[in-house]
């Protein structure tokens, strides 16, 4: 097994952690010679009562152009991507699938700083992507003192 990944996965949402992690990312690549490849996921989860046939379209559309974005921002900060990933579905499953598929050596994620009652409720994306994931996740967070706009 290689010391340094060969593979890096950046997980996105757009969000300022998301950006740290990013840069991140970027900087892990440099120092080590790694692809990134980076994945967006438009969270779609159908419910009974709710669908509507427009609904996929809708948010693919968002979620397309939030990586697209994302994916502009990351090259203009010096980034070279190997791959941009979209997926629909449920965040921490879909990356952790798709780390498996593109054999990442580590998965780079953003830490959103939620608080205690909404991670409980909700659960947290990158505690699900260190849970499960079949690489070493990085998680990066803002400094400490400092909360996400």
């Amino acid at each position: 097994m290689a010391i340094f990944p060969t593979r890096v996965l950046l997980a996105t949402d757009g969000s300022p952690n998301a950006t740290l992690a990013a840069q991140s990312a970027i900087e892990l690549c440099e120092r080590t010679g790694s692809e990134l490849h980076v994945v967006h996921v438009g969270e779609y989860v159908p419910t009974f009562l709710a669908y509507t046939e427009e609904e996929p379209i809708e948010l693919r559309r968002i979620a397309e152009q939030l990586l697209e974005e994302q994916v502009e921002s990351i090259r203009a900060a010096g980034g070279r991507i190997a791959g941009a990933h979209l997926r629909l579905g449920r965040p921490a499953e879909q990356i952790i699938d798709l780390s498996e598929e593109l054999g990442v050596g580590v998965v780079v994620v953003g830490s959103r700083g939620q608080s205690a009652l909404r991670r409980a409720v909700l659960g947290s994306v990158s505690e699900d992507v260190v849970r499960y994931a079949h690489c070493p996740v990085f998680v990066v967070r803002m400094e400490e003192g400092t909360r996400p706009a």
